[in-house]
């Protein structure tokens, strides 16, 4: 659940503004009406700014993780492409 406070709202009630970030609340903070920053936990802080692999070292990951030769994928797709060579081009 979110919340939206001013900056003059959020000084007056921080402590509780902080309470709530603990048990997973986001506090969006406003100057003039437009958002400027948020208050959230130091849980969703670390997970939101974790490094995450590219996609190679996932892809790499998961072929490590997976015995694709066991799936029998080709059999799945088996009679799915026309193997026609396809239409005469002119160049």
């Amino acid at each position: 659940m979110s919340s939206r406070y001013s900056i003059a709202e959020a000084r007056n009630q921080l402590p509780a503004i902080v309470h709530a970030a603990e048990e997973g609340s986001v506090a969006e903070l406003t100057r003039r009406g437009k958002p400027v920053a948020v208050v959230l936990s130091i849980a969703d802080y670390e997970r939101l700014t974790r490094a995450r692999p590219d996609f190679w070292g996932a892809l790499k990951a998961f072929r490590k993780s997976h015995a694709l030769g066991d799936l029998d994928v080709d059999e799945i797709f088996e009679g799915v492409r026309d193997r026609a060579p396809g239409r005469e081009v002119a160049w």
